[in-house]
């Protein structure tokens, strides 16, 4: 389905004033003189979007007219093609607004995206809705036996003819005007929702001034926290809710108060007060069940898992329930050896949430004697990311070159040109590594311009991006990096390179355009290579000695990989439950009588997780008012794909590992060759299944994640 319609569905908005077309350079897109095209960020203001999109959009639905208006005969080329060739000012305005609304965001772009949401869902429904324009793909698509079409072009007549069916086109005319108001308020909704979730994280610091009460920080933690007070025009050290302080902050802070207060602020976000979430997530909920009712569905998750390789929530929670029984048992254990650890160290009482980390890196040292602290001064980012390059260079060929020529949206982002083995361009590369006011938390991949191929045969090579929110250089030290940290750019890497290599004729199959469930199997395969010796040692070196690694430390970061595994495991569970729990709904939620609307939510929350819990539930907090992923992003019911593509993940480097068994390395070329050409390279252009049986040979089993878990043996396998 065109991009544009997708991303309405949970789309984002701005205000403007006009501007003429001459000063406006998204009205002359296709004439950038810019390096491969990419975007002339200091040219682009905030006035200019309003009229680019009220432009594109003009642009886009003459293009639908001119199809629906077509005298010929419905064909693929004058129907299907024409259709996903559409709307392309449009594509480039929003491509270039949701990027930065989500990595350089302010307040004017936030009220922006407010006013825009109805437009754009709108404009997506009065193109799924045109009976004319359904009317000619429906007249190619029944034709499609007799049609002479490649792999790729059978897909793509699938895909837009289920794209229309399953979103309204085949309803009443009275339904038809139900579905644009559900698609309205789901859009309003799920802004809402997010913006909030940035806001409140933003909202809350707390400015430490007594040094002591940060025992246990590392000076680098506590140096970021320095400088953090110190923009703010503040003395003293100031804790926020962002990952680069909530994380190690919880790790290592010996103020046991403290962090149960930042625990609490971090895990109450959006529950009550100002950024309320709570009345959101029930109208989300019922708003979507709503809409997969509308369709004859049961309940969202039927409706949501249609197109996915699960295909059925029955199968879904099937799996879950697998991992739940194979990995509940070990999670217990994990955390009956961390309580008994922490009362051998004096604690009293049970463990309690904002325990863990902290108890947790103890154990970890007094079992591997590895923690971040020893590991950080390995980690140097500019070697990382020389590390990262260089294993797609070993893998796949690729060369990353920067170009200062390349603009970019923020001074901190870089930018690259990707070459293969024989120099030919692949693709544009933007990195943005640390976090700011305006940037979400967490990390992603997105592009700036998607992948295809032209009329004339020309490869339209991409423009991708990965954001992420690590460490700071300090006035004393570089970006020095936490092993999770440089696993997360491995994992968003993963996603870049399913990004930059793709090869396919049409930009809505390209790349990552898969379903959900298959989309986070390169970036998780990735992160594999971060617990080999051979790839470590190509880039971990000491920041001030230059030393490589030593050789006992990998040992022990192997031996270490599984720690905690299980819980880590049913943790996500838990996030799996939550999000199908709100998705399987037959009935509208109804705050029950004599509850508060926080209480209600809170409740379902924590039941829905309980059967996985292996740490006490905190009355009055609940991660779900927070939980972007699903409530504003696109994993609603599809939050298991993580655990679905950990299956395939493990399963796929299984064959890595065997070939560095018989061949001698793990950067196996014939693998790598494989692996490119049946799932990097395909984007969504077959069932993403096939492309994995291909590369693989056969069915994926659970096996080989219980085994790289530590909750099978290699020789229970036998």
């Amino acid at each position: 389905m065109k991009k544009i319609v997708i991303m309405a569905m949970t789309a984002l908005a701005l205000i403007g004033c006009a501007k003429k077309a001459d000063q406006n350079p998204f009205f002359n897109y296709q004439d950038w003189a810019t390096p491969h095209g990419t975007y002339p960020f200091s040219e682009i203001k905030m006035e200019h979007y309003m009229p680019a999109f009220e432009e594109g959009m003009k642009q886009g639905l003459a293009d639908i007219d001119a199809i629906v208006n077509c005298q010929d005969e419905p064909t693929f080329e004058n129907t299907i093609e024409a259709y996903v060739n559409s709307g392309k000012m449009l594509d480039v305005v929003v491509s270039c607004f949701f990027n930065l609304a989500s990595a350089e965001t302010n307040e004017q772009m936030q009220e922006m995206e407010v006013q825009l949401s109805p437009m754009l869902s709108e404009y997506s429904t009065q193109i799924i809705l045109n009976e004319g324009l359904f009317q000619r793909i429906k007249a190619v698509y029944d034709q499609r036996e007799n049609l002479d079409l490649n792999k790729e072009q059978q897909k793509l007549l699938d895909d837009v003819y289920e794209s229309f069916a399953e979103n309204g086109a085949n309803l009443s005319p009275e339904d038809k005007e139900k579905f644009r108001d559900i698609s309205m308020r789901m859009s309003q909704l799920t802004t809402a929702y997010g913006q909030n979730v940035l806001k409140a994280t933003n909202a809350w610091t707390k400015l430490i001034t007594d040094e002591s009460q940060l025992a246990g920080l590392n000076e680098d933690t506590k140096s970021m926290m320095h400088e953090n007070a110190a923009n703010n025009n503040q003395e003293g050290w100031l804790l926020d809710l962002k990952p680069t302080t909530y994380g190690p902050f919880m790790q290592d802070c010996e103020n046991r108060e403290l962090r149960q207060e930042l625990y609490t602020a971090y895990n109450t976000r959006c529950i009550g007060g100002e950024f309320d979430n709570t009345q959101l997530i029930i109208d989300i909920a019922n708003v979507r069940l709503e809409y997969a009712q509308l369709f004859g569905k049961r309940d969202y998750a039927e409706k949501s898992l249609h197109k996915t390789c699960a295909e059925k929530q029955e199968i879904v929670m099937a799996f879950l329930d697998q991992l739940r029984d194979a990995y509940m048992p070990a999670a217990k254990a994990e955390v009956a050896e961390l309580q008994a650890f922490a009362e051998g160290l004096g604690f009293e009482g049970q463990l309690q949430p904002w325990d863990f980390s902290f108890y947790s890196k103890k154990l970890q040292d007094a079992k591997y004697s590895i923690n971040d602290d020893i590991l950080r001064p390995y980690f140097e980012l500019e070697n990382v990311k020389k590390g990262v390059f260089g294993l797609a260079e070993r893998l796949y060929g690729l060369k990353f070159v920067e170009n200062k020529d390349i603009q970019v949206y923020n001074p901190e982002v870089s930018a690259y040109e990707v070459f293969d083995a024989n120099d030919n361009f692949v693709a544009v590369y933007y990195s943005d590594f640390h976090p700011r006011e305006g940037k979400r938390g967490g990390a992603w991949m997105n592009d700036f311009k998607p992948q295809w191929m032209e009329k004339d045969g020309t490869d339209s090579r991409p423009h991708i991006v990965n954001v992420m929110n690590f460490t700071r250089a300090t006035k004393t030290k570089p970006a020095l990096l936490t092993y999770d940290e440089v696993e997360t750019f491995l994992h968003e890497f993963g996603h870049a390179l399913h990004g930059m290599l793709t090869k396919c004729q049409y930009s809505s199959l390209s790349g990552t355009n898969v379903p959900r469930d298959f989309v986070e199997l390169p970036s998780q395969f990735n992160e594999n290579f971060l617990g080999e010796k051979e790839f470590i040692d190509t880039f971990a070196k000491h920041y001030e000695t230059g030393e490589k690694m030593p050789e006992d430390l990998i040992e022990k970061i192997k031996a270490s990989n599984n720690y905690h595994a299980a819980y880590a495991c049913v943790r996500q569970l838990s996030f799996c439950y939550l999000d199908m729990a709100w998705h399987m709904l037959t009935e509208p939620f109804v705050v029950p009588e004599g509850q508060s609307v926080q209480d209600a939510v809170i409740a379902f929350g924590d039941k829905a997780m309980d059967q996985v819990a292996v740490m006490p539930t905190v009355p009055g907090t609940q991660m779900e008012t927070a939980f972007t992923h699903i409530f504003s992003g696109g994993y609603a019911a599809g939050y298991y794909s993580y655990k679905w593509s950990e299956l395939l993940d493990a399963d796929a480097f299984a064959q890595f590992q065997k070939a560095r068994d018989e061949r001698g390395s793990i950067f196996d070329k014939q693998e790598a060759d494989l692996w490119r050409e049946n799932v990097l390279e395909r984007g969504g252009t077959e069932e993403p299944m096939e492309l994995y049986r291909r590369f693989r040979g056969g069915e994926p089993t659970i096996d080989a994640l219980l085994i790289r878990d530590g909750i099978m043996s290699v020789d229970a396998q036998r």
